[in-house]
């Protein structure tokens, strides 16, 4: 296992600034966009989204269109039947339970159809500020690879990651960990020698 000291120095290194992958304008229109991330790169959920909230930005508006509407702009993302029934559920219930505004409590999102706990971490981290350590397949990945957790599931990564990084710091780190595995550490046709974090191992 690697340092996690290390780990951070590697990564502010070369990854000092992080930018939200996804675009979005407030804490609705990024659920949506970290919802439709599912099994979908965030480059395709960016150049589905300004047509997705060109037809409804909001929950109202999204909770007036159908599924069907909403499903024929979501496509190219995947899974699009699902995505578009919850995107229209979560919208209903945002605007029957929780005055229209994204709720800032894990317990109150995880309860919104089609949010998971990684979807709820993201919104909570980089909506709200609120620290979290989203973890996705790819920082699953990496915490295996680099010894700083077992693999055995993703809840346990992201117990151990908490427990090996400053709680202010996981915000940021979620970030660089999804950057720096992109660029020097994939999980294919990965060269171990050239990786900053691996060829410390």
């Amino acid at each position: 296992m690697i340092k996690p000291k290390l780990v951070m120095e590697i990564l502010e290194h070369h990854f000092p600034e992080v930018p939200i992958p996804l675009h979005f304008e407030d804490p609705f229109t990024l659920l949506i966009a970290v919802l439709l991330s599912a099994q979908c790169t965030d480059e395709r959920v960016n150049q589905v989204t300004p047509a997705l909230f060109e037809l409804a930005k909001t929950p109202a508006k999204m909770a007036l269109c159908t599924p069907e509407a909403i499903e024929a702009i979501i496509r190219p993302c995947g899974i699009a039947k699902n995505k578009s029934r919850a995107i229209q559920a979560l919208s209903e219930k945002l605007v029957r339970e929780f005055d229209s505004q994204v709720p800032k409590s894990f317990e109150a999102l995880e309860s919104l159809p089609g949010v998971g706990h990684k979807t709820a971490s993201v919104v909570m981290a980089q909506a709200f500020g609120i620290p979290a350590f989203p973890v996705d397949t790819h920082i699953h990945r990496l915490a295996k690879r680099w010894g700083l957790s077992n693999g055995k599931s993703v809840e346990q990564t992201e117990k151990d990651l908490k427990n090996h990084f400053p709680k202010e710091k996981w915000n940021k780190l979620h970030l660089q960990f999804i950057y720096f595995g992109r660029t020097y550490c994939p999980a294919r046709g990965h060269d171990e020698k050239a990786c900053p974090i691996c060829s410390r191992l």
